[in-house]
């Protein structure tokens, strides 16, 4: 008795090859378990109906004459279904199973669809300190029998042999927590292709949710598979998860040079698509800042313009960015009242005479002549300090350089002023590059942050 999950069915094939789109099914070997209990096993060879080479001949032991009588995977599709019914296909390396199987119902114009647990993983979860975890280590590691390696109800034998093994090592608790971790690691909505979305590499990149006919959301992370899978996780925990899993069509993904280039790429396609599910990225209102006068005598001292109208040269005097203008004003008020700011001189006042605050003892003076302008304005800056954005630190452009070692992808970020020009490839590209880019918050949070970072090469630029 091996009590793993309440119903799953262990599962190996024998196949012409290892490409599931070329290759075919030669064997199919399983048992069915329900509450830990045995209730029945089927073995079968399979005519693929195109030849068997030599060399997995060998492998396997199953000969062209073996198969020839064999039915083909069409005249047992509904035995094998039967025997699949409600229970999670478990095998070693299930990715490998799970792609033949797929692409046999393919060729019948039938979708298969299975919750999948691989026990190769089940072994590197549960035993993390040994390496190997292929079938013939396992033989090793728990000195199990088997006479007919590489054939599928012998090596579907190995697998129940390991899992009692492991049972009686660990304790049935230990084994079914990991197997539930596992099954909850690949709960993937059942509209997606499971091989396809582990097939996503595991490396820095940009991935894009869509639906029937519309985006609905972007997101980054320096390992795509597992973000993805982690989104598929939470579900049942998020109204926003939930809703996704259940109109999500298909995955898009685009590899990145690393970190930076997946949050500027992130940022771009999120505020070029508006995604639906996307809230704190998208820009549904300008952004807008307060930009201080140099003249001691303007009225109002402070004007409050939109991102999009910032002097990327000329940011000395810019305080922000907030998301709306109620925000802005909010602060300024608040700011007012704290330093004693005269509320006319900020423009938060009209008419003549002296402001309301003054009266209520809040403002200093300024505007009945209690105070010089220069006074007024230095506290003002010292007010606005907070919201200050920074003055860009080098004499020109930089470059910051990336490299993703798993995809050979190499790329320079090029900014200046806070702005992000563009990523290249190559110096010729330089002179290609925007010349008039707008300035944009989320692009001057991410390069603040990346400037403090060690290891980050910074190249200055002509």
């Amino acid at each position: 008795m091996s009590t793993l999950l309440p119903c799953y069915v262990l599962l190996d094939l024998e196949t012409t090859g290892a490409i599931p789109t070329q290759d075919r099914i030669t064997e199919i070997g399983l048992i069915r378990y329900e509450h830990g209990i045995e209730v029945g096993r089927w073995s079968t060879l399979i005519n693929p109906e195109v030849g068997i080479s030599p060399f997995i001949q060998r492998l396997t032991g199953i000969t062209q004459e073996m198969v020839k009588n064999a039915p083909t995977f069409q005249e047992v599709k509904d035995t094998l279904l039967e025997w699949l019914d409600n229970a999670v296909l478990c095998a070693h390396n299930v990715r490998f199973d799970y792609g033949f199987l797929k692409n046999e119902f393919k060729r019948i114009d039938m979708t298969f669809q299975k919750k999948l647990l691989c026990t190769v993983k089940l072994s590197r979860k549960l035993y993390p300190q040994h390496h190997s975890h292929g079938l013939n280590a396992l033989i090793e590691r728990f000195n199990l029998v088997c006479e007919n390696r590489h054939r599928a109800m012998a090596d579907t034998e190995l697998m129940a042999a390991f899992i009692n093994a492991a049972i009686r090592e660990l304790g049935e608790s230990m084994v079914q927590e990991t197997a539930q971790v596992l099954l909850k690691q690949q709960a993937i909505p059942v509209h997606l292709d499971h091989l396809e979305v582990h097939a996503i590499p595991d490396t820095c990149g940009v991935y894009l949710f869509h639906g029937e006919s519309a985006l609905l959301y972007v997101g980054k992370s320096v390992a795509l598979r597992s973000r993805i899978f982690n989104h598929f996780q939470g579900d049942h925990r998020s109204a926003k998860e939930m809703r996704i899993a259940q109109e999500i069509k298909w995955i898009e993904y685009r590899v990145t040079s690393g970190e930076l280039g997946a949050l500027l790429l992130e940022s771009r396609l999120i505020k070029e698509y508006q995604p639906i599910h996307n809230r704190q990225l998208r820009r549904e209102r300008q952004l807008c800042a307060w930009q201080v006068s140099d003249d001691l005598a303007a009225r109002p001292l402070v004007t409050l313009i939109n991102e999009s109208d910032i002097d990327r040269n000329a940011l000395n005097n810019v305080y922000g960015t907030f998301k709306t203008k109620r925000q802005a004003l909010e602060v300024l008020n608040k700011l007012a009242d704290e330093y004693g700011l005269c509320d006319k001189a900020l423009g938060l006042e009209k008419g003549a005479g002296v402001c309301f605050s003054h009266q209520l003892k809040h403002c200093k003076g300024l505007c009945a002549g209690k105070e010089t302008a220069e006074s007024h304005r230095l506290r003002l800056l010292t007010a606005l300090n907070g919201y200050k954005l920074l003055a860009w630190p080098f004499a020109g452009r930089i470059g910051i350089r990336e490299h993703n070692p798993y995809h050979d992808v190499t790329e320079m970020h090029v900014f200046d002023q806070w702005c992000h020009l563009g990523s290249i490839k190559d110096y010729q590209e330089l002179d290609a590059l925007s010349a008039q880019p707008q300035f944009d918050r989320d692009t001057y949070r991410y390069l603040l942050k990346f400037l403090n970072k060690k290891n980050v090469e910074i190249i200055a630029l002509p």
